[in-house]
Formats: structure tokens, C-alpha cells, sequence
């Protein structure tokens, strides 16, 4: 099992894919719950709402991460993850899109739903899932992956929230060093 971190600016008792949308709106990296291996980080993002007054840090455990149960963008995806896609599509998924994590989802949203749109993305996503792919993974600091690691959880059931923390953020939306207040959900 491995601990990530998911900020946000609502309290609630589970992980729910259909309340997606509810962060910042877009699905930029696939359709799933993300997490971050930072608190920092998770603190950060419980500001995507410039309008909230609360945020809150979840931790969380999910399964490891293994070579053949997640995607990475900037990485070739798993010949394992191809084949069981080329598969269950009943086609050859050309080289180019097999190269990069993104763009194999790219791919499978535009195949599946005839774009990449929120709909097409969550076809994609729920694709990846029924072919025992749980996650999509990117750094969190592009400059520098060894600072941590992002997660596109793609199955919510595969979420355990360990517990929860009120945190303050200053006005460039960053923690207040010390402000972390353990809740009860």
C-alpha cells in the first residue's frame, strides 16, 4: 500500500468519481481522483476554489503502484497495458501512441467517445480500468520528478482515506507552516 495526499475544500466521508468535476473543472491529466505524494502540494490544490474558506489535506492509501497496473506520461506504456488494450479494442494501436502514457490516452478517449472531451475522457478511464489499469501517474514538478509523484486514480473503491486535516493557506494559496488541524469525518 502506498500514502498520497488529495486537497480539497469540501469535507466529505468517501471518494465519489462522479463529483470529478467539482476541483477545478477539467480532467486535464484522464478522469480520476488525483492525489499528490506532497501535502504541500495537496494543501495547494485545496485552493482550486478561489472562493472557499475551508481546506482540507486527506490522506490517503491506495495499492502500490506497479509496471503494469498504471500509464506515465513521457513514458512508453507497458507492452503488457498494449496488448491487453489491442485486445479488448480488437485492433493495432499504432506505435506512436504506445510511446507516452498522455498520449495512449489520448488515443483511447478520441476511439472511444470521438473526442477528448469530459465524456470521451471518462470512457478512456473506465477502458483502462476494465483492462487493470488503475492509475495514470505524471510529476508533480516537471523540472524535477524526484520531488514526488501525481496519481489519476481511476477506480474510487481503490481509495482509503486515513485520516484529515483542516490546513490554512496564505494569499498565494501555499501552507501556512503549523496550521494543520486533524477532523473527524
Amino acid at each position: 500500500m502506498a500514502i498520497y495526499y488529495h486537497g480539497s475544500s469540501v469535507l466529505f466521508p468517501e471518494f465519489d468519481l462522479s463529483h470529478v468535476l467539482e476541483g477545478d473543472g477539467k480532467v486535464k491529466f484522464g478522469f480520476g481522483v488525483y492525489l499528490t505524494s506532497s501535502f504541500k502540494s495537496a494543501a495547494h490544490y485545496s485552493g482550486a476554489n478561489k472562493t472557499a474558506t475551508t481546506h482540507y489535506v486527506y490522506t490517503i492509501e491506495i495499492p502500490e503502484i506497479t509496471e503494469t497496473n498504471h500509464i506515465a506520461f513521457k513514458t512508453p506504456v507497458h507492452s503488457e497495458i498494449v496488448k491487453k488494450a489491442e485486445e479488448k479494442l480488437g485492433d493495432t494501436i499504432p506505435q506512436k501512441y504506445t510511446l507516452d502514457g498522455k498520449e495512449f490516452r489520448k488515443f483511447l478517449a478520441k476511439k472511444l467517445g470521438g473526442s477528448s472531451d469530459v465524456q470521451s475522457e471518462k470512457l478512456a478511464s473506465e477502458f483502462l480500468n476494465n483492462i487493470e489499469v488503475e492509475y495514470i501517474t505524471w510529476p508533480y514538478n516537471w523540472r524535477n520528478p524526484d520531488l514526488g509523484l501525481n496519481v489519476a486514480v481511476l477506480n474510487d473503491k481503490k481509495i482509503e482515506i486515513l485520516k484529515v486535516h483542516k490546513v490554512e493557506l496564505d494569499d498565494k494559496q501555499q501552507l501556512i507552516a503549523g496550521s494543520e488541524k486533524e477532523v473527524s469525518i
